[in-house]
C-alpha cells in the first residue's frame, strides 16, 4: 500500500493521510468511465481492511506509561505474569514485552516506540501493557 504524508492544496497545508494499493494514476482506466468494480478482488479487500483494522488499533493502543516498581524487577511470577502465558505462541516475546514495557515506561516513551526499539510486534507490547497495567504496575498518563 502507498502511504502518502501529505496532501496539498494551493494555500493549505493539512496533515492528511492516503492509503492505497495502487498508487496515482498507475493504470490506464484510473478516474474514467473505466475504472469499475472488476478492479477490486475479495483477497486484496480484506488484507487492506486487515491493514487498516491495524493502524487504528495501533492509534488507539498507542499510550504512554510510568512504572510504579521502577526499582529493580518485581515479581512477576507472584502476580501469575509469567505463568498466565504458558499456551501462548508468542509467549517468549511477550516475557521479553513484559521486561521492556517496564524498563522504558518512563512517562516519555510510547508502546510504539517500545515496540519499534524493542523489535516486538505492537500487539505483544500493548497486551503486555496492560497486563502490567491490571498488575497495578504501571500508571497511564
Amino acid at each position: 500500500m502507498d502511504m502518502m504524508k501529505d496532501s496539498f492544496v494551493p494555500g493549505f497545508n493539512l496533515p492528511v493521510g492516503r492509503l492505497t494499493r495502487t498508487p496515482f494514476a498507475e493504470f490506464p482506466e484510473y478516474h474514467t468511465s473505466a475504472d469499475n468494480l472488476d478492479f477490486i478482488n475479495s483477497d486484496n479487500l480484506t488484507e487492506s481492511l486487515s491493514f487498516l483494522l491495524k493502524i487504528i488499533t495501533t492509534l488507539e493502543g498507542n499510550r504512554k506509561w510510568t512504572n510504579l516498581s521502577p526499582k529493580g524487577e518485581p515479581q512477576l511470577g507472584k502476580r501469575g505474569l509469567y505463568g498466565s502465558v504458558g499456551g501462548q505462541s508468542n509467549h517468549k516475546d511477550y516475557q521479553m514485552a513484559l521486561l521492556w514495557v517496564l524498563n522504558l515506561s518512563d512517562g516519555n516513551h510510547s508502546t510504539l516506540d517500545i515496540a519499534k526499539r524493542s523489535g516486538i510486534d505492537f500487539e505483544v507490547i500493548n497486551e503486555a501493557a496492560d497486563k502490567l497495567f491490571n498488575a497495578t504496575l504501571l500508571k497511564e498518563l
